[in-house]
C-alpha cells in the first residue's frame, strides 16, 4: 500500500519573519513546502524566486509561470500570503510616493498573485490566507501608504468570498489583521515597547494549522483581528 502523499503548502513571503517560521513549522510536520520570495529559503522543499520588477504584470506573470512549472497538475492544501512590510508617513511626507509604492508592492501585489494562484492550484476545500492589518480598519494618517495597501487586501479578501470570486469549491479566503507581531526586527526597532502586547509568530502558525484542518476556520471573506494583551492572544472577526 502506497504511503499517503504529504500535504502541500505555498508560503508567499517565505523569507520574512512569519514566513520563515511557517516554512520551519510545516516542514517539521513533514509537509511539502514551497517558499515564494525574493531570495531562497533553504529550509523549504522548493523555492520560487521572485524577480524584482517595477512592472506588476511582469512580476505576476513570472511568479505564476514558475509556480505552474513547479506544481504541474498537483494541488496544494493551502496558500499562506504572509509577505508585507511597514512604512510610515503622512500625505505631506517627502517619502509618500516611495513608501506608498513599496507598500503596494509588498502587500497588494503579493496578495493579488496569491489569489490568482489559489484559483489555479488550491484544492477544493483549501485555504488562502492574506495578511491585512487591524489599523487599516480605520484611517491611518501617520502611515498613509501602509493603510491604503492593507485596506486593499481587506477588500480583496471579501471579494474572493463571493460566488463568482474564482476560488475552488468549498475553499476559503481569510485575512488575518494583526497589530504588532513579535519579530526580531520589531524588537530591534522598538526596544522600549511592551512585548506582552505583541503577537507571537507561533500563535499565527498554529492558527493556520487549525484553519487548514478545518478547526475553527472562519467563513470565507472574514477579516480576523489578532490582538494580544498581557501575553494572551485573541481572534475576533471585524464587523464592517
Amino acid at each position: 500500500m502506497a504511503a499517503a502523499e504529504a500535504p502541500r503548502v505555498l508560503v508567499y513571503g517565505g523569507r520574512g519573519a512569519l514566513g520563515a517560521r511557517c516554512v520551519q513549522a510545516f516542514r517539521a510536520k513533514d509537509w511539502w513546502v514551497a517558499s515564494i520570495d525574493l531570495t531562497e529559503n533553504e529550509e523549504a522543499s522548493a523555492n520560487v524566486v521572485v524577480k524584482t520588477s517595477d512592472s506588476f504584470v511582469q512580476q505576476a506573470d513570472q511568479v505564476t509561470e514558475d509556480v505552474g512549472k513547479l506544481l504541474g497538475e498537483k494541488k496544494v492544501d493551502a496558500i499562506l500570503c504572509v509577505a508585507g512590510g511597514w512604512a510610515g508617513g503622512s500625505a505631506k511626507a517627502k517619502s509618500l510616493y516611495k513608501n506608498s509604492d513599496l507598500m503596494w508592492k509588498q502587500s497588494v501585489w503579493t496578495s493579488t498573485i496569491s489569489s490568482h494562484l489559489a484559483t489555479k492550484h488550491l484544492k477544493d476545500g483549501g485555504l488562502l490566507t492574506l495578511t491585512g492589518a487591524k489599523a487599516a480598519l480605520a484611517g491611518t494618517p501617520g502611515m498613509i501608504g501602509y493603510g491604503m495597501a492593507k485596506a486593499a487586501v481587506h477588500q480583496l479578501c471579501q471579494s474572493l468570498s463571493g460566488a463568482n470570486g474564482g476560488l475552488p469549491p468549498g475553499s476559503a479566503a481569510v485575512a488575518v489583521l494583526p497589530v504588532t507581531l513579535d519579530t526580531p526586527m520589531n524588537r530591534k526597532s522598538m526596544p522600549e515597547a511592551d512585548f506582552s502586547s505583541w503577537t507571537p509568530l507561533d500563535f499565527l502558525v498554529d492558527t493556520f494549522f487549525d484553519w487548514i484542518a478545518g478547526k475553527n476556520r472562519p467563513g470565507s471573506g472574514s477579516l480576523i483581528q489578532v490582538e494580544t494583551t498581557g501575553g494572551k492572544t485573541a481572534l475576533t472577526a471585524a464587523n464592517l
